[in-house]
Protein backbone atom coordinates (compact mmCIF):
# COMPACT_ATOMS: atom_id res chain seq x y z
CA UNK A 1 0.00 0.00 0.00
CA UNK A 2 1.52 3.71 -0.79
CA UNK A 3 1.42 6.07 2.22
CA UNK A 4 1.08 9.07 -0.01
CA UNK A 5 -2.28 10.24 2.50
CA UNK A 6 -0.82 9.07 5.62
CA UNK A 7 0.04 11.70 7.73
CA UNK A 8 3.44 12.42 9.51
CA UNK A 9 2.00 11.33 12.57
CA UNK A 10 0.42 7.98 11.66
CA UNK A 11 4.05 7.68 9.55
CA UNK A 12 5.65 7.33 12.93
CA UNK A 13 3.46 5.59 15.05
CA UNK A 14 5.18 2.48 15.96
CA UNK A 15 1.92 1.88 18.61
CA UNK A 16 1.48 -2.24 18.33
CA UNK A 17 4.96 -3.13 17.02
CA UNK A 18 7.42 -5.48 18.99
CA UNK A 19 10.91 -4.88 18.53
CA UNK A 20 14.45 -6.11 19.36
CA UNK A 21 17.55 -4.24 19.82
CA UNK A 22 20.26 -6.43 20.11
CA UNK A 23 23.17 -4.68 22.27
CA UNK A 24 20.27 -2.50 23.67
CA UNK A 25 21.30 -1.84 27.05
CA UNK A 26 23.66 1.43 26.67
CA UNK A 27 25.26 3.50 24.67
CA UNK A 28 23.75 3.26 20.40
CA UNK A 29 21.99 0.31 21.38
CA UNK A 30 19.81 2.52 23.93
CA UNK A 31 19.48 5.18 22.18
CA UNK A 32 17.72 3.22 19.80
CA UNK A 33 15.65 1.50 22.21
CA UNK A 34 14.86 5.04 23.95
CA UNK A 35 13.23 5.83 20.24
CA UNK A 36 11.38 2.99 19.45
CA UNK A 37 9.66 3.33 22.62
CA UNK A 38 8.73 6.71 22.37
CA UNK A 39 6.86 6.15 19.18
CA UNK A 40 4.97 3.26 21.25
CA UNK A 41 7.04 0.21 20.21
CA UNK A 42 7.23 -2.45 22.69
CA UNK A 43 10.97 -3.35 23.06
CA UNK A 44 13.02 -5.88 23.98
CA UNK A 45 16.66 -5.06 25.26
CA UNK A 46 18.86 -7.95 24.41
CA UNK A 47 22.30 -7.72 25.85
CA UNK A 48 24.78 -10.00 27.96
CA UNK A 49 25.18 -7.23 30.84
CA UNK A 50 22.23 -7.78 33.10
CA UNK A 51 22.92 -5.04 35.12
CA UNK A 52 22.89 -2.71 32.30
CA UNK A 53 20.10 -4.67 30.82
CA UNK A 54 17.94 -3.91 34.03
CA UNK A 55 18.73 -0.31 34.32
CA UNK A 56 17.84 0.33 30.66
CA UNK A 57 13.95 -1.23 31.32
CA UNK A 58 13.79 0.57 34.25
CA UNK A 59 14.67 3.76 32.79
CA UNK A 60 12.07 3.33 29.92
CA UNK A 61 9.19 2.00 32.04
CA UNK A 62 9.39 5.26 34.42
CA UNK A 63 9.10 6.75 31.12
CA UNK A 64 5.85 4.69 30.60
CA UNK A 65 7.27 2.84 27.73
CA UNK A 66 6.45 -1.00 27.56
CA UNK A 67 9.83 -2.86 27.49
CA UNK A 68 11.61 -6.22 28.67
CA UNK A 69 14.74 -7.86 28.96
CA UNK A 70 16.68 -11.00 27.69
CA UNK A 71 20.20 -11.88 28.92
CA UNK A 72 21.86 -13.90 26.18
CA UNK A 73 24.88 -14.54 23.79
CA UNK A 74 23.60 -13.29 20.51
CA UNK A 75 26.75 -15.08 18.62
CA UNK A 76 25.28 -18.58 20.48
CA UNK A 77 23.02 -20.32 17.92
CA UNK A 78 20.57 -21.89 20.89
CA UNK A 79 20.29 -18.49 22.84
CA UNK A 80 19.20 -17.01 19.66
CA UNK A 81 16.26 -19.16 18.94
CA UNK A 82 15.38 -19.03 22.44
CA UNK A 83 14.75 -15.57 22.38
CA UNK A 84 12.96 -15.15 19.47
CA UNK A 85 10.80 -18.06 20.36
CA UNK A 86 10.60 -16.18 23.54
CA UNK A 87 9.67 -12.77 21.88
CA UNK A 88 6.81 -14.37 20.23
CA UNK A 89 5.66 -17.18 22.96
CA UNK A 90 5.09 -14.16 25.30
CA UNK A 91 4.56 -11.11 22.58
CA UNK A 92 3.17 -12.48 19.79
CA UNK A 93 5.17 -11.17 16.70
CA UNK A 94 8.49 -9.57 15.91
CA UNK A 95 7.96 -6.42 13.73
CA UNK A 96 11.61 -4.77 13.96
CA UNK A 97 14.96 -6.34 14.48
CA UNK A 98 17.95 -4.10 14.95
CA UNK A 99 20.96 -6.35 14.60
CA UNK A 100 22.98 -3.17 17.13
CA UNK A 101 24.98 -5.72 19.49
CA UNK A 102 29.25 -5.70 18.35
CA UNK A 103 32.07 -5.30 19.89
CA UNK A 104 35.87 -3.50 18.98
CA UNK A 105 39.22 -4.30 20.76
CA UNK A 106 41.59 -2.61 19.19
CA UNK A 107 44.53 -5.24 18.25
CA UNK A 108 47.40 -4.82 15.37
CA UNK A 109 47.99 -7.61 13.11
CA UNK A 110 51.48 -8.24 14.18
CA UNK A 111 49.39 -9.78 17.91
CA UNK A 112 46.27 -10.73 16.99
CA UNK A 113 45.34 -14.27 17.52
CA UNK A 114 43.04 -16.46 15.42
CA UNK A 115 40.69 -16.31 18.48
CA UNK A 116 40.37 -12.40 19.05
CA UNK A 117 39.46 -12.52 15.16
CA UNK A 118 37.23 -14.86 15.34
CA UNK A 119 35.45 -14.01 18.58
CA UNK A 120 34.96 -10.05 16.73
CA UNK A 121 33.51 -12.06 13.42
CA UNK A 122 30.92 -14.32 15.53
CA UNK A 123 29.66 -11.48 17.67
CA UNK A 124 29.65 -8.47 15.26
CA UNK A 125 28.38 -10.06 11.80
CA UNK A 126 27.71 -14.20 12.85
CA UNK A 127 25.13 -13.02 15.11
CA UNK A 128 23.31 -10.84 12.18
CA UNK A 129 22.93 -13.77 10.56
CA UNK A 130 22.18 -16.03 13.23
CA UNK A 131 18.91 -13.30 14.79
CA UNK A 132 18.08 -12.89 10.79
CA UNK A 133 17.59 -16.31 10.05
CA UNK A 134 15.40 -17.37 13.34
CA UNK A 135 12.99 -13.60 13.34
CA UNK A 136 12.92 -13.47 9.15
CA UNK A 137 10.92 -17.07 9.59
CA UNK A 138 8.24 -15.53 11.94
CA UNK A 139 8.18 -12.04 9.88
CA UNK A 140 7.06 -14.38 6.73
CA UNK A 141 4.22 -15.83 8.43
CA UNK A 142 2.90 -12.61 9.16
CA UNK A 143 3.58 -11.07 6.28
CA UNK A 144 6.24 -8.50 6.71
CA UNK A 145 8.75 -6.81 8.66
CA UNK A 146 12.05 -4.40 9.45
CA UNK A 147 15.55 -5.53 9.76
CA UNK A 148 17.90 -2.70 10.53
CA UNK A 149 21.44 -4.12 10.66
CA UNK A 150 24.34 -1.47 12.50
CA UNK A 151 26.98 -1.34 10.38
CA UNK A 152 29.71 0.92 10.35
CA UNK A 153 31.65 3.95 8.34
CA UNK A 154 34.58 0.97 8.80
CA UNK A 155 32.55 -0.97 6.05
CA UNK A 156 33.27 1.52 3.63
CA UNK A 157 36.69 3.17 4.87
CA UNK A 158 39.19 1.91 7.53
CA UNK A 159 39.24 4.02 10.23
CA UNK A 160 42.70 3.11 12.31
CA UNK A 161 45.14 0.48 12.72
CA UNK A 162 44.00 -2.15 14.92
CA UNK A 163 40.57 -2.73 13.36
CA UNK A 164 40.86 -5.34 10.52
CA UNK A 165 38.78 -8.02 11.99
CA UNK A 166 36.01 -5.14 12.60
CA UNK A 167 36.56 -3.82 9.26
CA UNK A 168 35.85 -7.32 8.01
CA UNK A 169 33.11 -8.05 10.04
CA UNK A 170 31.43 -4.81 9.29
CA UNK A 171 32.25 -5.17 5.44
CA UNK A 172 30.51 -8.36 6.35
CA UNK A 173 27.55 -6.85 7.57
CA UNK A 174 26.78 -4.29 4.71
CA UNK A 175 27.30 -7.60 2.05
CA UNK A 176 24.58 -9.62 4.47
CA UNK A 177 22.18 -6.51 4.75
CA UNK A 178 22.25 -6.19 0.61
CA UNK A 179 21.87 -9.60 -0.22
CA UNK A 180 19.26 -10.94 2.54
CA UNK A 181 17.05 -7.38 1.52
CA UNK A 182 17.27 -9.43 -1.95
CA UNK A 183 15.84 -12.86 -0.90
CA UNK A 184 13.60 -11.02 1.70
CA UNK A 185 11.81 -8.30 -0.49
CA UNK A 186 9.60 -10.92 -1.44
CA UNK A 187 7.86 -11.54 1.70
CA UNK A 188 7.25 -7.94 2.73
CA UNK A 189 10.42 -7.79 4.57
CA UNK A 190 12.64 -4.91 4.14
CA UNK A 191 16.57 -5.11 5.30
CA UNK A 192 18.45 -2.10 5.95
CA UNK A 193 21.81 -0.74 7.28
CA UNK A 194 22.71 2.26 9.31
CA UNK A 195 26.63 3.41 9.43
CA UNK A 196 27.75 5.12 12.45
CA UNK A 197 30.78 7.47 12.70
CA UNK A 198 32.15 8.87 15.56
CA UNK A 199 29.69 8.04 18.45
CA UNK A 200 30.06 9.15 21.94
CA UNK A 201 29.12 6.06 23.88
CA UNK A 202 30.75 4.38 27.36
CA UNK A 203 33.17 2.29 24.94
CA UNK A 204 34.11 5.12 22.57
CA UNK A 205 36.49 6.85 24.48
CA UNK A 206 37.70 4.21 27.63
CA UNK A 207 38.39 1.21 25.41
CA UNK A 208 39.51 -0.68 28.06
CA UNK A 209 39.80 -3.90 25.70
CA UNK A 210 42.05 -1.58 23.29
CA UNK A 211 46.28 -2.75 23.18
CA UNK A 212 46.41 0.69 21.59
CA UNK A 213 48.30 2.77 24.46
CA UNK A 214 45.90 5.34 25.94
CA UNK A 215 47.75 8.48 25.15
CA UNK A 216 47.71 6.84 21.05
CA UNK A 217 43.83 6.46 21.63
CA UNK A 218 43.30 9.67 22.78
CA UNK A 219 45.75 11.29 19.86
CA UNK A 220 43.69 8.91 17.52
CA UNK A 221 40.64 10.47 18.69
CA UNK A 222 41.38 13.68 18.56
CA UNK A 223 42.88 13.51 15.03
CA UNK A 224 39.51 11.55 13.79
CA UNK A 225 37.65 14.48 15.51
CA UNK A 226 39.57 17.37 13.79
CA UNK A 227 38.82 15.71 10.06
CA UNK A 228 34.68 15.58 11.22
CA UNK A 229 33.44 18.18 9.09
CA UNK A 230 30.33 19.36 11.91
CA UNK A 231 33.74 19.02 14.29
CA UNK A 232 32.02 16.73 16.89
CA UNK A 233 31.30 13.00 17.53
CA UNK A 234 27.68 12.34 17.50
CA UNK A 235 24.92 11.14 20.26
CA UNK A 236 23.63 7.71 20.61
CA UNK A 237 20.27 9.43 19.81
CA UNK A 238 21.63 10.83 16.50
CA UNK A 239 21.60 7.67 15.39
CA UNK A 240 18.50 6.23 17.57
CA UNK A 241 16.61 9.18 15.03
CA UNK A 242 17.53 6.82 11.84
CA UNK A 243 16.53 3.89 12.60
CA UNK A 244 13.07 5.01 13.45
CA UNK A 245 12.80 6.66 10.54
CA UNK A 246 13.79 3.17 8.86
CA UNK A 247 11.62 1.06 11.36
CA UNK A 248 8.72 3.40 10.19
CA UNK A 249 6.56 4.10 7.73
CA UNK A 250 8.70 6.47 6.44
CA UNK A 251 11.00 4.39 4.62
CA UNK A 252 8.25 1.89 2.82
CA UNK A 253 10.30 2.42 -0.35
CA UNK A 254 13.68 1.33 0.82
CA UNK A 255 15.75 -1.89 1.12
CA UNK A 256 19.12 -2.75 0.45
CA UNK A 257 20.02 0.26 1.74
CA UNK A 258 22.46 1.68 4.02
CA UNK A 259 22.41 5.20 5.68
CA UNK A 260 25.45 6.73 7.03
CA UNK A 261 25.40 8.70 10.04
CA UNK A 262 28.87 10.27 10.48
CA UNK A 263 28.64 14.10 10.79
CA UNK A 264 30.35 14.31 7.01
CA UNK A 265 32.95 12.00 8.38
CA UNK A 266 33.92 9.83 5.13
CA UNK A 267 34.64 13.67 2.76
CA UNK A 268 38.17 13.19 4.51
Amino acid sequence: MHNKNKKNSVLLDLKGKNAIVTGGAQGIGYGIAHRLAEAGTRVLIADMNKEACDKAVAELKEMGHESGSYILDVSNEDQVRDMVNYVIDNWGSVDILVNNAGIYPQIPLSTMTFDDFKKVINVNLNSVFLTTKYVSESMKKQGGGKIINISSIDALHPSMIGLAHYDASKHGVWGFTKNSALELAQYGITVNAVAPGGINTPGSHANSSSEIPKEQMEAAIKAFTAKIPLHRFGEPDDIGKVVLFLASDMSSYMTGSQIVVDGGALLN
